[in-house]
């Protein structure tokens, strides 16, 4: 039996039709504010029953992805949710280490279990786009163009992401990335500390475990990668701090 051809691992109903939620949003193009069909509409839409519907709208009202009001139905929500901008921008100080440091450490508890999904659900496309992003990383080093670097290095861990089929990975994945790129105040961007061809090397692992089907080969070396680049920063920190 192939990869492909393996039994997907067991997610709730609910958690099913939230996604399709998601996707029915931008599919209608629905925007902050737009009343949405009604749970029976989108029971019909999605191909689920109305009460599997209703558990799905929890989540998204959860997240502040949907607004429900009594008598007048739901709504497209003008909040962007726990894994908005503008929520994650108001606490994350770039230039204070222990926000970085909880970054990378909620970065890890993202990428390890997108890797691992990624490595049971990706298609042959989206296999072929990590190693694409993989390669153009590895590009961007060997020219010491370090705009490529971090161009190939942004795709690698978003189409990670997108292969994982949880859009809730992909939009945390893409905000913990954008708040890692403001550290950059500090200077280090790029081949930071000389990671890069460790780097190029971790995302090789990782690509060849997902290729392969193998989901906790496919974490473990993720967990390594962002090991490696953690410990990377602190080195250079102290470097720069203290001349170490």
């Amino acid at each position: 039996m192939t990869r492909n051809e393996e039994a997907a691992p067991y997610r709730p109903g609910y958690e099913i039709v939230a996604e399709q939620l998601l996707n029915l949003i931008a599919e209608l193009r629905l925007r902050p504010g737009d009343r949405m069909p009604t749970e029976v509409e989108l029971a019909a839409r999605v191909g689920s029953s109305r009460t599997v519907v209703r558990e799905a709208v929890k989540i998204l009202s959860a997240i502040g992805r949907v607004r429900a009001h009594k008598g007048r139905g739901l709504y497209v929500s003008d909040d962007e949710g726990m894994l908005g901008a503008s929520r994650w921008g108001g606490f994350f100080l770039p230039a204070d280490l222990d926000h970085v440091y909880m970054l990378f450490e909620f970065r890890r508890v993202q990428e390890t279990a997108s890797s691992r999904l990624a490595a049971t659900n990706a298609t042959p496309a989206e296999l072929q786009a990590i190693e694409a992003a993989a390669e153009t990383c590895r590009q961007g080093h060997l020219t010491g163009q370090a705009a490529l670097f971090d161009r190939g290095d942004d795709d690698f861990h978003l189409r990670v992401a997108t292969a994982s089929h949880n859009q809730f990975l992909v939009a945390a994945v893409r905000e913990a990335r954008r708040l890692q790129r403001q550290t950059n105040i500090i200077g280090m961007s790029g081949s930071v500390g000389g990671h890069a061809p460790a780097a190029i090397e971790e995302h090789a692992a990782i690509y060849r475990a997902i290729r392969d089907g193998e989901p906790e080969t496919a974490a473990r070396a993720a967990a390594v990668h962002l090991d490696n680049t953690l410990e990377d920063y602190r080195r250079e920190i102290q470097h720069r701090l203290f001349g170490q």
